[in-house]
């Protein structure tokens, strides 16, 4: 196993630390912010659970497959944070950070991806 692989199951599970602290804070507000909380949670944790599944991938076309998920789960949860951001829910102040590390972890698995798919050949 290499390091940035280790790297990357690392920081996936902080981010989803992360992401489920911030829905627990969302879901004492009323109205849309529990509603998107719920979309946000199920992205935000579901990047490192697909990161983890292709570490035990069955061949390297699985290996690609999950990590290929875990980035459009990490597209979805940056798209949730900018939501946040945007319909003022919660100040850019606040999910600055973690809108910009879903953002490092879309790059580093689109890497992953295309670097497994490019040795592949």
């Amino acid at each position: 196993m290499t390091k940035p692989i280790q790297d990357i199951r690392e920081r996936t599970f902080e981010f989803a630390v992360r992401i489920i602290k911030l829905c627990q804070y969302l879901d004492k507000k009323p109205g849309v912010s529990r509603t998107l909380s719920g979309q946000l949670l199920k992205a935000g944790t579901s990047i490192g659970a697909n990161v983890e599944e292709a570490q035990a991938g069955l061949s390297r076309a699985d290996f690609i497959s999950k990590n290929a998920i875990a980035l459009k789960e990490a597209r979805e949860c940056h798209f949730w944070l900018r939501l946040l951001i945007a319909a003022k829910i919660m100040p850019e102040k606040r999910l600055a950070e973690l809108r910009d590390g879903a953002d490092e972890i879309k790059r580093i698995l689109g890497s992953i991806v295309v670097k497994a798919k490019t040795n592949r050949q």
